[in-house]
This record gives structure tokens, C-alpha cells and sequence, in this order.
């Protein structure tokens, strides 16, 4: 390991020096990553799957910006957790070797795209709630649905081009530049750009959701004082307020989850880092896992319209199961009733 380490940067862009970053020595180690990628990733794909099916079964939710970026999210989380399961499975687990650099560094550009996405639909999320309890009564003008799919069209390509950066020439080979000890052919100055960039964007969501939070707050103390007062008025606050505070909750997760691997990151850029931290950084990668899971549980949780849509869709195979087993019975009675007959 402390060969690999010290490899120049020649070295580290042949296909060989891959092996230096599979940091996983033992099969214990191997069984633990695979074990929670699998259990992660293999919940985080069925719960999206089915908040992204209760949003465009229902025409009312499927109409709504909100609920169109809630939906880029999960599929992005789709994505993130199809893309990461394989690749990183491959590479850490299997350890395969026979990757090009321009296969990795696709298959790296895939898992950043999607992660990214998810960052960004979070920030479109939160600039939504932004806009619906700064300008409540211009919400519907500010953001109509085809503002919202060209800002997801937007977020999709921007997301998709700065993650091809490395992959179009961005990298430590092409520019003879410091490579990086995480990810093979990575510069240093690309990561450290990436990293600016999400911080930049966790900035954003943290000062939306801190003034959404807030007026939160007064609309809760205005409730109170007004509970005698019915209409579509406080209705209209009860829903801002719970989609902000579900929104909150999201974005603590999202934080807790990214802060361990983009503050292993940083300290990747101005310092060497040890085969522990190294084995650190690679179980905390799961934790994205970890928050592209989480986040439909709180949306079923706090949301009561796609909760309704899930009692809905619950109740529904409830019936279809109870119809088809009490069908052979009902069957047969109607057979023992011609026959008398």
C-alpha cells in the first residue's frame, strides 16, 4: 500500500495502478460493503420506484412543480443507487482490473451524474418552497409546470456535463497533473471543484430551507391564533408547512449522510491519506446509499397526499388479493348450485 501511495503520477495513469485503490484487504471487509450495498441499494431502487408510481398515478400530484421535482429526485436516487451498487462492487469487492480509463472514469461520470442530480433536485425542491411561502399569492405564476421541466431539463444536462468532464479531458493523465488518492485518473483540481460545487449547493438548500423553516414558524403561530377560522387559506399553510418541515428533515439527512465522505475529500486534496482513512472512505460511501433510501420513507411519512396514495394503492391489492382467494370457493359453490339444480 505504501508503494502504491507513493507512485508517481506516470504510474498512476496506467491500468495496473487501479489496484492500488481497492482498499478492501480481508473477505470480512468484502462481505460487510456488499451486504449493505445490496440491503441499500435494493431498498433505495423499490421505495423510489413506488414514490415515483404513486406520483404519476395520481393526476393531482403529477400536475404539481413540487411533486415533479420530488420526482426527479427519486429518479435520481434510482440512478445513483443502480450505478454506485454496480460500479462499486465491481471495482472494491470483485476487483476487477480489465476496466479501461475512459470505462471508469463512465462509470465513475454515471454515479456523479446521478448524485448530483439528486443534490440539485433537493435545491429546486427547496427553491419551490421558497417561492410558495415568499410569494404565496404569485406562486402559480412564478412556477408553472413548464418552468419546472425546463429547470429539471437544465439541472439533467448541466448535471451530465460537469460529471463527462473528466472523461473529456479533465483528468490527472491528460493534464500531467496531481492525481487523486480516492479515485483512479481523478485531478485533484476536478475534485476540488466538485467539492466547491456542492458546497455551494448545500450553501443554497441550507439558506432556503432556513428561511422557509422560518416563515414555517410564523404560520404556525398564526394558525394558533386564527384555529377558529376555516377555508382554503390555512389549508393552503397547513400543506407548507408540512412539505417544509418534511423538507427539513430531508435535507438533515442529506447533510449527515455527505458531510463524512466530502469532509474525507477535502482532506484528500491538501493531505496524504492512510490505508485506514482510505478503508474509512469507502464504507462511509455507502452512506449516500444510506440517504437516497431514506429520503422516500420521510416523503410517505410527512406527505399526506402521497400517503393517501399509498393507503389507496395498499387497499386496493388488499381487495384483488381477497377477491382471487375467495374466487375458488365462490367458484365451486356455483358449481354445487347447478348441480342441485
Amino acid at each position: 500500500m505504501e508503494i502504491c501511495m507513493r507512485q508517481e503520477n506516470a504510474s498512476k495513469c496506467s491500468v495496473s495502478s487501479m489496484e492500488c485503490f481497492m482498499v478492501l484487504s480481508t473477505q470480512a471487509q468484502k462481505i460487510s460493503i456488499a451486504t449493505l450495498c445490496g440491503l441499500f441499494g435494493t431498498l433505495c431502487v423499490f421505495e423510489n420506484s413506488l414514490v415515483l408510481y404513486l406520483i404519476f398515478s395520481s393526476p393531482g400530484t403529477r400536475r404539481k412543480p413540487s411533486y415533479l421535482f420530488i420526482s426527479s429526485l427519486a429518479l435520481a436516487d434510482i440512478l445513483a443507487s443502480l450505478n454506485f451498487v454496480c460500479s462499486f462492487l465491481n471495482f472494491h469487492v470483485f476487483q476487477e482490473t480489465n476496466l479501461s480509463k475512459e470505462s471508469f472514469l463512465l462509470q465513475l461520470g454515471g454515479v456523479n451524474t446521478s448524485f448530483s442530480a439528486s443534490l440539485s433536485s433537493l435545491l429546486l425542491t427547496a427553491l419551490d418552497r421558497y417561492v410558495s411561502i415568499s410569494r404565496p399569492s404569485e406562486y402559480k405564476l412564478l412556477m408553472t409546470r413548464k418552468r419546472a421541466w425546463v429547470a429539471l431539463g437544465v439541472l439533467w444536462v448541466t448535471c451530465g456535463t460537469t460529471a463527462s468532464l473528466p472523461l473529456l479531458g479533465w483528468n490527472c493523465c491528460a493534464l500531467n497533473s496531481t492525481c487523486s488518492e480516492l479515485f483512479p485518473f481523478v485531478a485533484d483540481s476536478y475534485l476540488s471543484s466538485w467539492i466547491c460545487l456542492v458546497t455551494v449547493l448545500l450553501g443554497c438548500i441550507v439558506y432556503a430551507y432556513a428561511h422557509v423553516l422560518r416563515r414555517a414558524h410564523q404560520h404556525v403561530a398564526y394558525m394558533e391564533k386564527h384555529q377558529a377560522q376555516p377555508g382554503k387559506q390555512n389549508s393552503r399553510m397547513r400543506m407548507d408547512i408540512m412539505l417544509a418541515k418534511t423538507l427539513v428533515m430531508v435535507l438533515t439527512v442529506l447533510v449527515l449522510c455527505w458531510s463524512p465522505v466530502l469532509v474525507l475529500m477535502i482532506y484528500s486534496v491538501f493531505a496524504r491519506l492512510s490505508a485506514r482513512l482510505r478503508k474509512v472512505f469507502a464504507f462511509c460511501s455507502t452512506l449516500c446509499l444510506l440517504n437516497s433510501m431514506v429520503n422516500p420513507i420521510i416523503y410517505a411519512l410527512r406527505s399526506k397526499e402521497l400517503y393517501s396514495s399509498l393507503r389507496m394503492v395498499f387497499s386496493r391489492f388488499r381487495r384483488r388479493t381477497k377477491a382471487s382467494e375467495e374466487s375458488p370457493e365462490a367458484e365451486s359453490a356455483h358449481k354445487s348450485s347447478v348441480i342441485e339444480t
